[in-house]
Order: structure tokens, then C-alpha cells, then sequence
């Protein structure tokens, strides 16, 4: 026997109140001023999302400090490929976390 789902409006309608996890995981990351970190950890968390696989592998180290991301490259004719692109780095990762997160890029 099959057992059938009857939706009901008035046990799923949002009670007032209530506010979603994603709501309330952005106040309190801004209430305790955690944005720029997790943002900055959401950034190397995903390097290979937003750059791809190719230059991920490439890449030893990832950091941001001071509005300034920091790169590692192990492949020099990867780096000064990189280097002509930093521009297009940094719209890359801005666009991504939708806010001005980086200003510059420096390979090491």
C-alpha cells in the first residue's frame, strides 16, 4: 500500500519569530565580526572551485592577509602566466564572494 503525502499550508508556513539558519548564521558572523575570516577560509577552502584544477595542483600555499592574497606556485612559467593575470585573479575571487575580499596578489 502506498502511502500518499497531503501538503499542508498551514503546518509549513514559516511562524513568526522564526528566522532560517543561513539568516542567522550571517548575524551572528557579522555581530561577532567573523566575516572577513570566514571569508578569507572560504576563499582557500575552495581555491580549486574558483581557480580550477589545473593551477589548484600548481598551488603550495593560500592566504589572505590584509585584503592581500598570497600565493605559493610551484611552476614558474605558471606563476608569470599568473602574474599577467593578477587582475582577472582578483575579479575571479570577488565576484565569487560577492564583496571586495582582495585588493592585490603576491606570489612568493
Amino acid at each position: 500500500m502506498a502511502i500518499h503525502y497531503r501538503f499542508d499550508k498551514e503546518k509549513s508556513s514559516r511562524k513568526p519569530g522564526i528566522t532560517p539558519l543561513k539568516e542567522a548564521i550571517d548575524q551572528m558572523l557579522d555581530r561577532y565580526k567573523l566575516r572577513s575570516r570566514f571569508d578569507q577560509s572560504y576563499v582557500v577552502a575552495h581555491w580549486d572551485k574558483i581557480m580550477g584544477s589545473a593551477i589548484a595542483s600548481r598551488t603550495k600555499n593560500i592566504y589572505i592577509k590584509d585584503r592581500i592574497l598570497f600565493l605559493q606556485i610551484e611552476s614558474a612559467p605558471l606563476r608569470n602566466e599568473l602574474v599577467r593575470a593578477k587582475s582577472k585573479i582578483i575579479e575571479l575571487i570577488n565576484r565569487e564572494m560577492k564583496s571586495d575580499l582582495v585588493e592585490d596578489v603576491v606570489f612568493i
